[in-house]
């Protein structure tokens, strides 16, 4: 989701590099070979690569994070410092494989799908793989989780980072709740509404509002704070500067991704009408003056096929900043929860006590890769 999702991307696979050569196996040094390009049923784009001499006869499988929808079809996050991230991979003896997925914006169900159909074509060119790993971060780790609990005859196993596995429309309110609850602390700052987004706020996003958005909470910290205890949103205490990175980054998923969402539901995912805000000098006030939007039934009743069940069948790791700006990690526990109730086991969350959506370092990835592939 956003551009830190890419370097996310880019430190797992970083972490594979160092971490694989004894899980590997191979007999051979490996040697990388040319990455293949294809299309899949879907009209996505894949791309494929498997090293010439060496191959352990595993397979690691990317789901990239959120992308715009007014993005390029491309394939996202393949590069680490100037480096191939598919070469970083062959050179530890594994394949390679990911999709453009066949649209950006939100793309969980069909990315989903695309990734199954990336496996079947890495199949038919090269037969079935001893392991397959799925992988994901971000919105990609809300993919990785759908494919483990839906398909565990594809995969052996799987890592979903920071990605709203807990609850898919738990996460549409909490970024509408900051929304209007920005709007009711700093009227005027974002034109539109949490769920009716004017088609020149996203063009003049960096340039504008992002400097106006700072502005006001600079000028208002006592607001700014109230901002955070009533959304409930992370930040880090001892460095006010990420209040505004808070806002900026929540604030970013309303603008670039509420209208194609709606879009996509078929309606206006975002319902607040019983909501009860809690944390500011003045409740009463705010739950009376807050703006209130209902759901588009439909959009809700489509949600429900983005939600996990917790039913799974094959190990998953997953890790997460506790301080995570973008995707809280209540989703945590909430998934951990489906998990236990459904009498299923496997799941292994892996917390990091840091401020910041998919905040990692290679040591924590290493930890999660060496668990995912014993």
């Amino acid at each position: 989701m956003k551009p830190r999702a890419g370097r996310i991307v880019s430190g797992i696979v970083l972490a594979l590099a160092l971490l694989l050569p004894a899980a590997a196996g191979a007999q051979t040094t490996p040697i990388p070979g040319p990455c293949i390009d294809g299309n899949l049923p879907s009209g996505a784009r894949s791309r494929i690569c498997v090293p010439l001499a060496g191959w352990n006869q595993q397979l690691v499988v990317f789901a990239h994070g959120y992308v715009p929808a007014n993005e390029p079809l491309d394939f996202y996050h393949l590069s680490l410092g100037g480096l191939s991230l598919p070469l970083l991979v062959q050179s530890q003896g594994f394949a390679f494989a990911t999709t453009t997925y066949r649209q950006n914006g939100l793309a969980i169900l069909e990315g989903a799908d695309d990734i199954r159909e990336l496996v079947s074509a890495f199949t038919m060119q090269r037969g079935v793989p001893q392991r397959t790993f799925m992988t994901g971060v971000s919105e990609g780790g809300l993919v990785a989780t759908l494919l483990l609990e839906q398909s565990p005859e594809t995969f052996s196993a799987g890592l979903a980072a920071c990605g709203p596995v807990g609850s898919f429309r738990g996460q549409v309110n909490y970024v509408g709740d900051f929304r209007v609850l920005f709007d009711y602390f700093f009227p005027n700052v974002i034109p539109g509404t949490a769920i009716d987004v004017p088609p020149d706020v996203a063009p003049n996003w960096l340039t504008q509002y992002v400097p106006a958005i700072i502005g006001a909470l600079q000028a208002n910290p006592v607001r700014a704070r109230e901002l955070m205890r009533t959304s409930g949103a992370a930040y880090d205490p001892a460095n006010p500067a990420t209040i505004a990175q808070t806002a900026v980054n929540v604030l970013w998923y309303n603008i670039f991704g509420g209208t194609d969402a709606e879009n996509k539901l078929g309606g206006n995912p975002f319902g607040n009408q019983l909501r009860l805000y809690l944390g500011s000098s003045n409740d009463l006030r705010l739950n009376l003056r807050i703006q209130r939007f209902a759901a588009s039934p439909v959009a809700v009743a489509k949600m429900t096929q983005y939600e996990t069940t917790g039913r799974l069948k094959r190990p998953l790791i997953t890790l997460h900043t506790k301080a995570d700006e973008v995707v809280p990690f209540l989703h945590e526990p909430v998934y951990l929860a489906k998990v236990l109730l459904t009498g299923h086991s496997g799941l292994l969350p892996l917390p990091v006590d840091r401020y910041g959506h998919c905040n990692f370092n290679t040591n924590e990835l290493l930890t999660a890769f060496a668990l995912t592939v014993r």
